[in-house]
């Protein structure tokens, strides 16, 4: 093994670490074979391969990407954007979405909103200055401005977890307004008459809108005689805790109501754990669902009635979409329904 020389000592300026010319000559090979390394492994020998690795790892080497990726315009790195870090659903999108990513040479940067239009403004713009070759964001409503900020970045971009007739560019996700009709027709045919829609509506969220917007729509097709009852609440964080509120004011807003659908696994779980507190009989006098299923929902008791959406399936076809995207491929399709499942359990 070669001996790192005091001209490449020297070649190496203060802070500015470990250079190539280093890792060659503790390697024994040229510059340019640890490029092509670096570049495209596959066309190196074993043997070299082993010599080039020991020698970035004896050195400590770490490779100049912005260099290289001034050299070749790409930066492999994707940008994804979601709404809340404290949702596992959302946590399990970007999971899923990484590893598809990850196993193609790809680093995440990630960004928050916490459901603000605004903020989402400045997490594209952001993002967007790190030159990102491709963007994954959860949510279809955009500001204008954040719809041009991502239109004139010219790279793919997948939207995610919702459904609209006219997205960004591709679009992997599920219908809300489906989903909580179909909970709402379970419910009627299970017998309950006097169902109340309850959850947290933030500015921004536009889930919650659309579950509650589905459950009016739903309920005036089957009572076309009543008006829904809701009980929304726009000043309660998301956290049981929270559904053990709705749950109070839900009962004393509708006393004779006989179904309580939330707008989050979370409620209604808070729900349902002071429902069991209070000794309401769950789900003879009163049932419980909820949306997401979240993994408490299936060991609570009862365990929670819910709608399962497969958020790690999102997450690998937003993957496939961007990658396709960023090969400059077709995909076809571009708008992917996942669907979703009513999980019925217990409590309704």
């Amino acid at each position: 093994m070669t001996a790192v020389t005091p001209s490449a000592r020297k070649a190496r300026r203060k802070g500015s670490g470990v250079t190539m010319a280093e890792v060659a000559a503790a390697a024994g090979v040229s510059m340019q074979t640890v490029s092509r390394y670096l570049r495209f492994p596959d066309t190196v020998s074993t043997e070299t391969s082993r010599q080039i690795q020991d020698a970035i790892e004896k050195t400590h080497y770490v490779q100049n990407l912005a260099a290289s990726h001034l050299a070749s315009m790409r930066s492999n790195t994707v940008a994804a954007i979601i709404p809340t870090l404290s949702a596992s659903v959302f946590a399990e999108t970007i999971q899923h979405f990484s590893e598809v990513l990850h196993r193609e040479g790809y680093q995440i940067f990630l960004g928050n909103t916490d459901y603000r239009s605004d903020r989402e403004e400045d997490v594209i713009r952001s993002l967007l200055g790190r030159r990102p070759d491709g963007l994954f964001i959860i949510g279809t409503h955009h500001t204008r401005n954040s719809i041009a900020l991502l239109k004139r970045a010219g790279i793919p971009v997948v939207e995610g977890w919702d459904m609209t007739s006219r997205p960004i560019d591709r679009l992997v996700g599920f219908s809300n307004v489906s989903a909580i009709s179909e909970m709402a027709g379970h419910l009627t045919k299970s017998g309950r008459r006097r169902i109340v829609f309850a959850g947290v509506l933030r500015r921004g969220d536009s889930r919650a809108a659309e579950r509650r917007d589905g459950f009016v729509t739903a309920i005036k097709a089957i009572f076309p005689d009543e008006e829904p009852r809701l009980c929304i609440a726009s000043d309660l964080p998301l956290e049981m805790a929270s559904g053990v509120e709705l749950l109070r004011r839900s009962r004393a807003t509708f006393p004779d109501a006989d179904a309580v659908m939330f707008s989050s696994d979370v409620l209604a779980s808070g729900a349902l754990l002071e429902s069991v507190r209070l000794g309401i009989a769950v789900p003879d006098s009163l049932a419980i669902t909820g949306f997401g299923d979240f993994e408490l929902s299936r060991h609570l008791n009862p365990s929670l009635t819910t709608v399962s959406v497969p958020s790690d399936e999102i997450g690998r076809q937003a993957g496939r979409l961007l990658l396709e995207g960023m090969r400059g491929k077709l995909s076809s399709p571009k708008r992917i329904d996942v669907g979703f499942t009513l999980k019925i359990r217990g409590s309704g």
